[in-house]
């Protein structure tokens, strides 16, 4: 059952935070059919973390639930915003039993920033649960949902030397042909930052690969790292 004190609590503050003439600019830039509110996401995440503080939920299973009815009934884009804020509580954290969550946020969402705002999510249950992870990201990475795809190029986002570099080549070189923008910014997005750890095997990646790689993806690969 999900917390409703805490899903109306975060409501009744994100309305009270809105930002009518933000919220206008807001929907424009992110080109979306669900209205915002204005709120800055991290106003969002002050709003979200206080009221999980206010009226905390007891078991994984109550915030697993209220996750899933806040992110399903959402009117406004905050409230999406707010339902992964949710997913970072203790409760959730490496718990396998959250990647059902994450992959419907993924699929529902559509759109880079809900998205993308579970990359580490996914990228710790990677740490925790790595065979499991391992198996079910390269499946990601042949999936129809071009998001799905997208998420399983991100997925070791801030992994650093924990980055498994045989995961990380073998998802983007799944969909190197791919055409879409989003998938190549995420392509180049990911060597870019495995190249702040480790810059030579993102050369060496980024030449063996050279004909395949979009331009696009090349050159964010290759953005922070000096000149031969």
């Amino acid at each position: 059952m999900a917390n409703e004190e805490l899903t109306a609590g975060i409501r009744r503050s994100l309305r009270s935070a809105a930002d009518p003439v933000r919220a206008a600019g807001s929907q424009a830039y992110m080109k979306s059919d669900m209205p915002t509110l204005g709120v800055r996401v991290p106003e969002v995440r002050k709003i979200t973390n206080g009221a999980a503080a206010q009226w905390p939920c007891s078991s994984f299973e109550e915030l697993r639930d209220t996750v899933l009815e806040l992110w399903r009934s959402a009117e406004f884009r905050e409230e999406r915003y707010a339902a992964i804020d949710l997913t970072d509580a203790r409760l959730a954290r490496g718990r396998l039993e959250m990647l059902p969550v994450y992959e419907e946020i993924i699929r529902t969402g559509a759109w880079w920033d809900l998205v993308d705002g579970v990359a580490h999510r996914i990228c710790a249950l990677l740490q925790a649960h790595r065979p499991e992870l391992d198996r079910m990201l390269r499946s990601w990475s042949r999936d129809p949902d071009m998001w799905v795809r997208r998420s399983a190029i991100t997925a070791q986002l801030g992994a650093k030397a924990a980055t498994d570099r045989g995961l990380l080549a073998s998802v983007i070189e799944a969909n190197l042909a791919d055409r879409e923008f989003f998938i190549r910014k995420a392509i180049g997005w990911a060597l870019r930052e495995y190249a702040k750890t480790d810059p030579a095997w993102v050369r060496r990646f980024v030449a063996g690969h050279e004909t395949a790689l979009s331009p696009l993806s090349r050159r964010e690969a290759l953005r922070n790292l000096p000149a031969d």
